[in-house]
């Protein structure tokens, strides 16, 4: 049974009802990806809703009591995707499905595989894709939002192209594929650049806002 401190973070996190899990839902119609890593996630189990394999990472020690209480975590899965239910893990998470926490900084070395994830998440966390993109395999892809300037710093990378925006309309999302030649255009004349990004520390104005971008890694 879930401990009442494991079910208030998610409580907290989870203050606008079922918001990350439409978005995540939204966003696994898109595209196909089975293991998934999330730097900055703080208690945002979402992913696992709809994936299969979620690495979670974060300093927060929030985070890590959270993710300790395991079967609390499990419990709070099941009840958002009743395919898990009676598959609660009995030593850690080593039945499906597959959730791991690494209590850390993502800036520094993960000891994660690289290029074994399909999909690299960033939602309010910072530079991930500066850090993280080498455990992104080569056809993968990166959920960015504009906050810290991290999908600015993706739209400069030759690493990665964009695939798709994510938008939002009143709670619920959609993927979109089409004129995306008509976004991360900036509203003023700008060169942006690491420095600035990392100078600045927030996203770049652009004359269209979409909740999300859609990066795919390409080299």
């Amino acid at each position: 049974m879930a401990k009442p401190k494991t079910l208030k973070l998610w409580a907290d996190q989870d203050r606008h009802e079922g918001d990350r899990k439409r978005l995540f839902t939204a966003v696994s119609q898109a595209i196909t990806a089975e293991r998934v890593l999330y730097p900055g996630s703080f208690v945002d189990i979402a992913p696992s809703f709809v994936w299969p394999d979620v690495t979670y990472v974060d300093m927060d020690r929030r985070a890590r009591s959270f993710f300790e209480d395991v079967e609390g975590v499990a419990e709070i899965i099941a009840k958002n995707d009743p395919a898990t239910a009676g598959r609660l893990p009995t030593d850690g998470f080593s039945t499906k499905p597959v959730v791991s926490f690494i209590p850390g900084d993502y800036s520094q070395d993960l000891g994660l595989v690289e290029g074994s994830y399909d999909l690299l998440v960033s939602l309010y966390a910072g530079f991930i894709s500066q850090h993280c993109t080498y455990y992104l395999r080569v056809g993968g892809m990166l959920l960015v939002n504009p906050s810290h300037g991290d999908a600015a710093m993706a739209s400069i990378d030759s690493r990665y192209e964009l695939r798709a925006v994510v938008e939002s309309r009143p709670g619920q999302y959609r993927v979109r594929r089409d004129d995306l030649d008509t976004y991360l255009i900036t509203k003023k004349p700008v060169e942006i650049t690491i420095d600035l990004l990392q100078q600045s520390g927030r996203g770049v104005a652009y004359t269209k806002s979409p909740f999300a971008y859609m990066f795919e890694r390409v080299a």
